[in-house]
């Protein structure tokens, strides 16, 4: 370790306690330095984790379930409806429309976040009303489609009305 020339003539005690007090300064930097250095690494990793977080909560996809994991027995009040059908219903009706009849087929549509056309709803009604037995129609808010239709495993999305496209899918086309 390099020390002023002038400490040379100092007593060995009194240079050696500058020594110690050189040495002592040395490692406070380091350990400061040390010290902001794991800090900038944390808030890094802070920001990185938070702005990871809301560009996936932004930006990820709202849409109907298409299995029956977590579904009730319980049916809906009618196949069209004017309220948003509960996702554990929508998935028991996945299962057996009506509670025992064929698998069911639910259209949604999201009309608060998109523009929809006028007649949107009695348009989407008037094809599940041609298979009434098993096609439900409802209201889903916050979907990040204007329209989508499920079956057990299966979904298609349209950012509009394709009334072959979905008179396809409940057929199985």
């Amino acid at each position: 370790m390099e020390y002023p020339e002038e400490w040379n003539e100092l007593p060995k005690r009194e240079r050696k306690k500058k020594i110690r007090a050189l040495k002592a300064q040395d490692v406070s930097k380091s350990s400061l330095i040390g010290r902001i250095r794991n800090w900038s690494i944390d808030l890094i990793i802070a920001v990185l984790l938070i702005g990871g977080i809301y560009y996936w909560s932004t930006n990820r996809e709202i849409l109907p379930p298409t299995d029956m994991a977590g579904h009730i027995e319980q049916n809906p009040s009618s196949h069209v409806m004017d309220e948003p059908m509960s996702l554990s219903v929508q998935k028991h009706m996945l299962e057996h429309s009506d509670g025992k009849g064929p698998p069911g087929v639910i259209i949604n549509y999201n009309c608060e976040d998109f523009e929809c056309e006028p007649g949107l709803k009695e348009k989407l009604a008037e094809i599940a009303n041609k298979y009434s037995e098993f096609v439900y129609v409802a209201p889903f808010s916050n979907m990040s489609k204007k329209i989508a239709i499920t079956r057990m495993g299966k979904i298609q999305t349209f950012d509009n009305l394709d009334k072959n496209a979905l008179v396809q899918f409940i057929e199985g086309k």
